[in-house]
């Protein structure tokens, strides 16, 4: 079963590679990974999509390891909470001035964007769920599909929702009390 971690660590030159490095020593395939700055610059949130084949066993051992980084200012395990996700996909298609339409079509249906135009091809742009960008280049594929490039998914936690913590406190982190600004100490 998929797994998918929120994690806030340092932002700090290594961090990406020390997180990486763990799951290759631990034998966990990473299905995604999307790395960003948060609201405080000091601050990055990774979303890890993990495959556990040991459920909950794997997620506990996941998230107790990512605690044994130093850099890893929290860790929410959100597989099994109300989420909004999202992974975003370019997809360069080529296409004839008479196939354009089609494409047009299909573009419009998903709620998608085409990004780009040159004679032979369109770049779309679409953001969603795994499933409908899986749905689009199902059926752009017949039509030609160049190239393509996607981002891994990114999650957040719907309403006060904060995700499961099996470790709460872990690395000095206090999740019971009110926000601190982590990066302070």
């Amino acid at each position: 079963m998929q797994y998918t971690f929120i994690a806030l660590v340092e932002n700090k030159p290594g961090v990406l590679n020390r997180v990486a490095s763990l799951f290759r020593r631990r034998n966990f395939n990473i299905e995604s990974l999307a790395v960003g700055r948060t609201e405080n610059t000091d601050v990055s949130r990774m979303t890890v999509v993990v495959n556990c084949p040991n459920g909950d066993v794997d997620a506990h051992k996941i998230e107790a390891n990512l605690y044994k980084l130093v850099n890893v200012i929290d860790v929410q395990d959100v597989t099994h909470q109300p989420v909004v996700t999202r992974d975003m996909a370019l997809i360069k298609v080529k296409v004839s001035p008479e196939k354009r339409s089609e494409v047009n079509n299909l573009v419009d249906i998903f709620r998608a964007r085409i990004v780009d135009v040159a004679a032979d091809s369109v770049i779309v742009e679409i953001t969603g769920t795994e499933d409908k960008i899986e749905g689009m280049v199902e059926l752009l594929r017949p039509v030609g599909i160049v190239e393509m490039v996607r981002t891994g998914q990114i999650a957040m936690t719907r309403g006060a929702n904060t995700g499961i913590r099996r470790s709460p406190g872990a690395n000095g982190v206090d999740v019971q009390a009110e926000p601190v600004d982590v990066m302070a100490n």
